[in-house]
């Protein structure tokens, strides 16, 4: 039977749509959090004013196959996953993943009607077969097509029992975790809370939202939640998973009062380090550091989770827990041979000057300079 696609420029209010979403979420090869109906509702609801949504759906008969949730700025001229800013990792969906091949030259035939200037997709894992097709799919409708690494995700795979009380004891008996452990419990009662329902949730994300912004702004820099549509991204999605579980706000308190706290997901097997921080006060305490080896000592004990995912960005204390990564592509596709070329020669300049320190700070003072 024939694949057929439909595309929707908004995402439908419809459950049966959602489930069928959902369950495809669920069977493709390596499911994600970022994958879900709920996941793309939020970014719609919450970044309207930046991106259009473009749903392509697969269809056999009257079955939902295939699910690739993209957008467009509002120029309509780049096309991007529908996640790509948030999403730690972005992928089509298949039911049946020997029809990948199938589904994105689909895809692709549904793209070149809308004439984008450029295609960018990012956070594409690279054990996805996905980038493969893109390529073969891009060459044969007459787009330069661009593969290059973009961030290692450090994971903490928990194992066997056996590994599981191994990685137990070593987080136990790390010297710093204890002594920062003293210190936050000289200074009153130390719990750990993870909350999971949308009303335990949502009276403490304004402290969490604050707490990462004057963190951010104490470095010299600009928080993402400094911004109005990413506190209602966060609020949007807890509420839509609701009481399921898979939104989880992890908290460290001391005599009740948070300096620590994570929002991430357990969802399919995964407990995910999406968005930490702490309280700036407390740093010499290294509350952040503590609540990760609490999460990762629990994680052990459970046996619905096989891996702690720390995601995105090369900050040196996940290096600590972490005991694997895995990999994410960007992905860029265009028409224009003069733009393929720069995008290529961009990054092997970006590469060059990454593994000279001396040579990127003359740069960057050369050009702040001009």
């Amino acid at each position: 039977m024939s694949l057929r696609i439909v595309l929707h420029r908004e995402i439908p209010e419809d459950p049966e749509l959602h489930r069928q979403w959902n369950s495809i979420a669920h069977q493709t090869e390596r499911p994600e959090v970022f994958y879900t109906c709920e996941w793309a509702l939020a970014m719609q609801s919450s970044y309207r004013a930046s991106l259009k949504p473009l749903l392509f759906l697969g269809y056999e008969g009257d079955d939902l196959v295939g699910v690739a949730s993209l957008a467009t700025d509002m120029a309509g001229k780049n096309v991007s996953f529908l996640a790509g800013t948030t999403g730690d990792y972005c992928d089509v969906l298949l039911t049946h993943p020997q029809q990948r091949a199938e589904f994105i030259d689909a895809l692709f035939e549904e793209i070149v009607k809308m004439q984008p200037d450029k295609l960018a997709l990012a956070n594409l894992p690279s054990d996805s077969e996905t980038s493969a097709a893109l390529q073969d799919a891009g060459r044969k409708h007459g787009f330069h097509v661009f593969v290059r690494p973009a961030f290692a995700c450090t994971r903490v795979e928990l194992g066997s029992r056996a590994q599981r009380e191994m990685l137990k004891a070593a987080i136990t008996h790390k010297k710093k975790l204890r002594q920062k452990l003293r210190g936050l419990e000289r200074a009153g009662t130390v719990r750990f809370a993870h909350l999971r329902s949308w009303s335990a949730i949502q009276p403490a994300l304004r402290g969490f939202a604050d707490a990462h912004a004057a963190r951010f702004l104490a470095m010299g820099l600009r928080s993402s939640l400094a911004t109005s549509e990413r506190r209602r991204f966060l609020e949007d999605l807890a509420n839509r998973f609701s009481d399921s579980g898979v939104a989880t706000l992890s908290i460290l308190t001391v005599n009740d009062q948070p300096v620590a706290w994570n929002y991430g997901f357990q969802f399919c097997g995964s407990w995910f380090w999406y968005q930490p921080t702490f309280d700036n006060g407390w740093e010499e305490h290294s509350p952040g550091y503590c609540l990760l080896a609490r999460i990762v000592s629990e994680a052990c004990d459970m046996d619905g989770v096989n891996v702690v995912d720390l995601g995105l960005g090369a900050e040196g204390y996940k290096e600590r827990f972490g005991n694997c990564t895995r990999q994410t592509l960007h992905v860029t596709g265009t028409r224009s041979w003069r733009r393929h070329l720069q995008e290529i020669v961009r990054y092997r300049v970006a590469t060059v000057l990454k593994k000279s320190p001396k040579i990127e700070s003359t740069v960057r003072r050369m050009l702040g300079q001009r």
